[in-house]
């Protein structure tokens, strides 16, 4: 079957059942993972993702596992964070984002029981589907530890960079994504990030695509980063991606203009067609005319594919399924299928 011109996908997240919430256990947890693939699979996403189900933590909501889960099992890390940490980390220019650091870095950082391979091999048997697999970029790691050992971010996020380059070799999915969510406010550090992201990228040799996804963060509806698609093009073109997916939804299509003739040809659009801050549920028409709109800046050829803003984690599940329904249905509008 030929592929449509313009994929759908999900960003990664999903919201929590509450019945795996209240009775955890491994069996529940593939049943969950299979829910999340046949509602993706029932609307007609092309590329479906596992929805990080095995990522939450009753204790760190804010960030849904997204930090803790990649660094806990970590060598070189502590979790064990003191009161003299705390006061420490708070201190540090641009972490007013977190109140404690996700841990303290002590010594070099090696993958320790960290075990990407078995997370992904786990949901690959609950679907035939094509699907993504998603991790946290090194960049959005170290701009959340305390750091007693290297002593400066770009060797920090080289460290984790390595740790997950082991993880990612055996990761055969259609995609497999990185997410970066600190990035966008501190254009600044590109140099460093992408090198430090693109140590991941070209250790995924089995993956069929490679993208980034990035966004200004999400909080209650709330962006955590401040800043400029415009200032990230060099950030862009340097990363070892076919695609990026961007947030476009919340922010409105005005800032694409930067992307028509600065991005670099070889990496296609992941539009943000959905916006996750808004319980609002867009309509196929809505999301056909946003394509439409972003296909008149930067040219349909550009686009390659349409997705939700961010994860859907914060919502609650009838949003986020109507959302990933209209998702579908709005592109297939906007490709007259």
């Amino acid at each position: 079957m030929t592929a449509p011109a313009i994929r759908t996908t999900v960003v990664g997240s999903y919201p929590v059942p509450e019945w795996l919430i209240a009775l955890p256990s491994q069996q529940a947890l593939i049943d969950a993972t299979k829910v999340v693939f046949k509602i993706q699979e029932l609307a007609g996403i092309d590329v479906i993702a596992d929805g990080e189900l095995y990522r939450w933590d009753v204790n760190h909501p804010d960030t849904n596992g997204m930090i803790e889960y990649f660094i806990r099992p970590m060598d070189g890390i502590r979790s064990r964070v003191t009161r003299s940490d705390v006061e420490e980390f708070r201190r540090l220019e641009g972490m007013g984002f977190r109140s404690a650091p996700a841990g303290v870095v002590d010594s070099a950082i090696d993958e320790g029981t960290l075990s990407l391979g078995e997370d992904y091999r786990r949901a690959r048997a609950c679907t035939s589907h094509p699907m993504k697999f998603t991790l946290t970029g090194p960049h959005m790691l170290c701009k959340t530890l305390m750091d007693h050992h290297y002593r400066n971010l770009p060797d920090l996020a080289m460290g984790l960079a390595q740790a997950l380059a082991k993880q990612v070799g055996e990761i055969d999915s259609e995609v497999i994504q990185i997410d970066e969510a600190n990035i966008t406010g501190h254009p600044d550090e590109a140099e460093w990030a992408a090198a430090a992201i693109n140590v991941v990228l070209d250790a995924a040799t089995q993956a069929k695509e490679k993208g980034v996804h990035m966004c200004f963060g999400n909080y209650g509806g709330q962006s955590i980063q401040q800043g400029e698609w415009r200032k990230l093009l060099g950030f862009l073109n340097r990363l070892h991606c076919d695609h990026v997916l961007i947030e476009m939804a919340f922010r409105g299509y005005d800032e694409l203009q930067y992307f028509k003739d600065e991005l670099d040809p070889r990496i296609g659009l992941g539009l943000g067609v959905i916006d996750i801050k808004v319980n609002t549920v867009e309509s196929p028409e809505e999301v056909a005319r946003r394509i439409e709109t972003a296909a008149k800046i930067v040219g349909a050829e550009r686009i390659k594919w349409v997705n939700p803003d961010c994860g859907f984690w914060m919502n609650k599940r009838s949003i986020a399924d109507r959302k990933i329904a209209a998702l579908v249905a709005g592109r297939n509008l906007f490709l007259g299928r």
